[in-house]
Parts: C-alpha cells; structure tokens; sequence
C-alpha cells in the first residue's frame, strides 16, 4: 500500500528561533555538529560559560527533531531528550499533530533521502541545504497511528544496532586501556632503551614518484598497488583495487611490500597506519604511503602500530594532542626521526596476543552490524513503501 504524501512544511515547523549571544545565560546546554554522530546519537552537551559563544544560536526542546544541514553532515539528525541552544548549522523542526516526530526523524535519516538531500545542498566551500528546500520535501503521511507501530519498529532494530556499537567502541576503548596500563603507566617503561623508528626499522621506504609509475599504466589485473584507501581506517583493507603488469613490477620490484610491514599515509589523510596482512599476494606501495620493514627481534609490528596510534610521547612528536587525530604534515624523515622507547619483545608479544583475541571479537561484531545495517536498510525501505 502506497502512503499518500504531503510536502514537509505542511506536517511540521522549521523553527529558527534565534537567541543572540548576550542573553545566553550560564550553563545552558549547547550543541554544535560535533556533538552529533551520523544517524543521529547525541555524544554529549557543552555546558556555556559566560561569554563563551559570539554569535547566535538556536533554541530546541525535546519536541524537536535537529536536522544538520551541512554537507557532508545531513546524516545528523538527532532526537534530543532535553533543552537547550544549537547551532545554526543545525535545523530544529517541529513536527506537527499529523506526523510522529519519531517516523519524521526515521524517514529523513534513510541513506536515500540523505542523498537527496546532498544533491540539493548549494555553496562552494561548505554546501548547505536551504531550509526553504527542506520544507518542500515530499514526506509519506500514512495515519498517525500506523507511523508510531512503523516508528517502534524500526527503533527496535536501530536499538539493536546501537547496542552492538556500544560494544564495539567499549572494545576499542579497552585495547586503548591495555595499551597505556603495559607501555604508558608501567613503572619499569623509564628504564627500556629509547630508539629512532629508523634504528629499529630494516628498510623504510615509499613509493615511486612521478614519471615512475603514471595512472594510465595501471591495469585490469596483475600485481597489487597499495595506497592511502588501504591503511585510512587504521587497519588494512581492500578497497580500490589498483594493479600493475608483471612486467612493471620488474621495474618497481624494490617498492615490494611484505607481511608484517607496517603502512603510514603521508599523503592526504595524514597519519593513519595498518599492518601488512600475512596472506597478501605480491603488492607495492605507493608514494602515498611510508612503507617500514621491522627488525622483529627488537620490535613487532602490532606494537608499532598501537604506539604510533596511541602512545602520547610519540604524538607528541608529531605535534598531536589527542589520538585519532589528522597529522597535521608527516614525511618519510619525520618518521625515521621518531624516538619511542622499546619494552621487552616478550612484553610486546604478549600485547600482541591479547589485541589478536580482542580483533577476533571485533570483527564478529562488525560481521553482526553489518547484518542490522541492513537489516535496518531493508526495513526503512519497507516502511516507507507501505510494505512493513
């Protein structure tokens, strides 16, 4: 059964109360897109000082749904459960008696109409979506009643889904928490030598510049050509595939990466890091990456890996105040130049072992939320075709 449809203006009210910057009293909560996760889970209020905010804001209720409209935010859409002010990059709309605030929020999170919402979004540095676009999108208004069951059901799988991120990101927190209580907090870390990443390294390297390697030699299959896609999100993966002849590869046969070399962008996404899997076929590296062959006796990989990560005298180094952050410039010397002190192997392998069974974990977790998300997918679809 298809839902009849009504643009968005006529169920509900885009409300751009402002509040200037002088009447904004002490301790008021205050959101900024920072504050908010794509799909719409709220990680936090700042409380204000006085004085602190210049410029106006938005007041919102928990009547409100808050719709980021920067792109590439649109995915930003939160229910929140309290009072306060927002930024202006950010839409509080009112749902009206016709529509459930909670089938609203659903229906304008869907993939698709984040995408639409994308494409209508104008400006050069920054696009937004203009709240007199937004107010003409077209919304499915099945009756009130219908929209709440739909509305249960798909928080109940989106409950599940957050669920399972909670987990996760517990996960994530912990492998953090091992890490400072064995290399950081340990009081015998004062006395294990200190050595440049250089000293410790068999080979570092990057990859073919300029005339080299050109795009137009790069072929449907052969040898394998790593770069910035496959170390960004901290841990190796296939994502663009990129190859090069066998007969290239003689030519480039010394950019040759191996299992256990650990990969560091340099380029656009600085700072991101992954370990070369053991079952990776023959592959090289590009220039976008530093590539370092470890002498293993010394110092392992996953160790590696974890400190440039996470170590905070190494991110000192590289002028980094908080972990997961972009480096704000990084080349081959400043990694060669890197002091970091080496504890005991035995030490390291034992971290090694325990991060293992804890990436175990992880990965069937991501396995399972790759299901709910498309569980949840197929579900909003559904719903908003009349078929759930």
């Amino acid at each position: 059964m298809k839902f009849p449809s009504v643009r968005l203006a006529e169920v509900a009210i885009i409300e751009r109360d402002g509040i200037d910057a002088s009447e904004i009293s002490s301790n008021t909560e205050y959101l900024g897109l920072e504050h908010i996760e794509s799909g719409g889970r709220i990680l936090g209020s700042q409380k204000v000082l006085n004085g602190e905010l210049a410029s106006t804001k938005f007041r919102f209720g928990s009547k409100h749904i808050l719709y980021g409209k920067l792109r590439p935010y649109l995915a930003k859409i939160a229910l929140p459960d309290f009072e306060g002010i927002c930024s202006t990059d950010i839409l509080p709309i009112n749902s009206g008696p016709r529509i459930d605030r909670r089938f609203l929020a659903h229906f304008l999170r869907q993939p698709s109409m984040v995408d639409f919402a994308a494409s209508r979004a104008t400006g050069a540095n920054l696009p937004r979506l203009n709240p007199k676009v937004l107010a003409e999108f077209e919304i499915p208004l099945p009756p009130v009643e219908e929209q709440k069951r739909i509305a249960a059901i798909l928080d109940q799988i989106d409950s599940l889904r957050r669920l399972r991120q909670s987990a996760i990101d517990r996960l994530n927190s912990l492998g953090q928490a091992i890490f400072d209580e064995m290399f950081v907090k340990d009081r015998g870390a004062h006395s294990w030598p200190v050595s440049r990443v250089a000293d410790v390294a068999k080979e570092i390297r990057t990859g073919p510049f300029g005339s080299q390697l050109l795009h137009s030699e790069f072929v449907d299959e052969g040898i394998a050509v790593l770069g910035i896609d496959n170390a960004v999100n901290n841990e190796f993966r296939w994502s663009k595939f990129r190859y090069i002849s066998p007969e290239k590869y003689r030519d480039l046969k010394r950019y040759t990466v191996r299992p256990g070399d650990v990969l560091i962008t340099i380029m656009g996404t600085c700072g991101r890091c992954a370990i070369v899997p053991d079952d990776i076929d023959v592959a090289i590296n590009t220039k976008h990456l530093c590539c370092i062959s470890l002498q293993q006796e010394l110092i392992l990989p996953g160790f590696l890996h974890a400190a440039f990560l996470m170590h905070p005298a190494l991110l000192k180094q590289l002028g980094v105040q908080a972990k997961g952050a972009v480096m704000p410039g990084l080349n081959m010397n400043i990694i060669k130049s890197l002091k970091l002190c080496i504890p005991p192997i035995d030490l390291q392998r034992k971290y090694v072992e325990r991060i293992s069974i804890m990436t175990t974990q992880k990965q069937n977790m991501l396995q399972h939320m790759a299901g709910l998300d498309s569980l949840f997918a197929a579900s909003q679809q559904r719903a908003f075709n009349g078929e759930l």
